[in-house]
């Protein structure tokens, strides 16, 4: 289990790292915005081309994958039901919990934690393709839509087709399933630029700490309590309960559903909020309570199901 808290050290001194430097306003004032556009743009389409592109083929159509969308489309309508019906948030706002609430960090946490607690790697990957091939493509063209002053069908479909990251993952699956070989040559200098997407990443997040206080925003509360209990307690319930009953897994499946689904909100949900300028404290606050609360969740999982 020691081995287990190495994902967690990785991404605490990536983020420890970004609050030092937002802290002494090491980069200057645009630093944040820089680095956001940087990985938004650039750094993550290649990463997700990277991982998707070396996902084995089977394990991303696995029957890990229905049980995984069951429970993270669960938890998006709970809290859209909640936030947009009951507390009446706009379309962003509610965009951003929903995906605070389902959207899990199956790269630089969830890998490591897979392998060690599970065995192997490998078994994100359904999550990854999962999110990447739908969740964010739909995620992506409803901010776009709210945040455009001019929107229409062409310009939404548009301006979807041409974002970079679901451009990345796409090509990354389109290799994986048609078994395309990529050259050393080719995928070298991409594995180069990806290596450089996690730690900016968590450095960017980090960065937006200095100043904050954890459920600082009082128009927000409720959505970021909200949100980090549908990923911690419920998405995790609801993933047990539909590998368990409705598709009546194996046991080791049953805990490797459940396992993913307990992982923390996925950085790259700050990422979103800081590019379309929604949501921000929601997101961050999300992202650092749940990735606190994640490995005692985990450890509870693992000691009744293991």
């Amino acid at each position: 289990m020691l081995d287990a808290l190495t994902g967690f050290v990785v991404v605490s001194v990536a983020i420890l790292v970004g609050w030092v430097i937002g802290r002494v306003r090491l980069l200057g004032p645009h630093a944040r915005d820089v680095l956001m556009r940087l990985s938004f743009f650039v750094l993550s389409p290649f990463l997700l081309f990277v991982v998707l592109a070396r996902a084995d083929a089977g394990m991303l159509f696995s029957s890990l994958l229905p049980v995984s969308a069951i429970a993270a489309v669960s938890v998006f309508a709970i809290h859209t039901v909640v936030a947009r019906l009951v507390w009446r948030r706009p379309v962003g706002i509610t965009t951003i919990g929903a995906l605070s609430s389902g959207h899990v960090n199956a790269n630089n946490i969830g890998l490591p934690l897979s392998l060690y607690l599970l065995g192997s790697a490998a078994y994100p990957a359904p999550v990854v393709l999962m999110q990447l091939l739908v969740f964010t493509p739909v995620s992506l063209t409803i901010l776009d839509a709210v945040t455009s002053e001019r929107t229409s069908l062409r310009r939404t479909v548009v301006r979807t087709a041409t974002n970079p990251i679901i451009i990345g993952s796409l090509l990354g699956a389109i290799v994986s399933v048609l078994g395309i070989p990529v050259p050393e040559l080719v995928m070298e200098p991409v594995q180069l630029i990806a290596n450089a997407a996690v730690p900016v990443l968590l450095i960017s997040y980090g960065m937006s700490l200095p100043g904050q206080r954890v459920l600082g925003s009082r128009g927000h509360r409720r959505d970021i309590v909200l949100a980090t209990t549908l990923k911690i307690v419920v998405m995790p319930v609801i993933a047990w309960a539909a590998a368990e009953f409705l598709f009546r897994l194996p046991p080791e499946q049953v805990l490797i559903v459940t396992v993913l689904a307990a992982l923390p909100t996925a950085q790259n949900i700050f990422n979103f909020s800081q590019r379309y300028d929604i949501g921000e404290e929601i997101s961050r606050d999300a992202v650092l309570l749940t990735t606190i609360g994640c490995l005692p969740a985990m450890l509870l999982i693992v000691t009744l199901l293991g």
